[in-house]
């Protein structure tokens, strides 16, 4: 039996097409945290999504690059401490990827 749904694959051509810099586990995890909460610090983030200091830095770098999170590094009691929140833009980017991400599922389940 044919899906009319997968025809012509555009709906696969979606998927495809989702945002490269944040379809990947890691950035993923930390965007949907911090569209949780106002902002966040470095190790409330590395603690909540399992990361390690590297890996995280690493991803952070790729997100603030793209202009979808804003780091503030300031001291706290006399000590170095990193503030990480969503841009407005970050924001936008969050939903509308979960908004085709939403598409194609529904696409491939009716």
């Amino acid at each position: 039996m044919k899906n009319n749904n997968l025809s012509g694959g555009k709906l696969f051509s979606g998927i495809i097409e989702l945002n490269k810099i944040i379809h990947e586990p890691a950035r993923i995890a930390i965007l949907c945290l911090l569209s949780s909460v106002e902002s966040a610090d470095f190790l409330f983030i590395m603690n909540q999504t399992g990361l390690t200091q590297g890996n995280l830095s690493f991803h952070l770098g790729k997100l603030e690059s793209a202009g979808y999170i804003v780091i503030e590094k300031r001291f706290q009691n006399k000590r170095p401490n990193t503030l990480v929140r969503l841009s407005d833009t970050g924001r936008h980017e969050y939903r509308r990827y979960i908004s085709s991400l939403r598409e194609f599922i529904n696409g491939i389940s009716d």
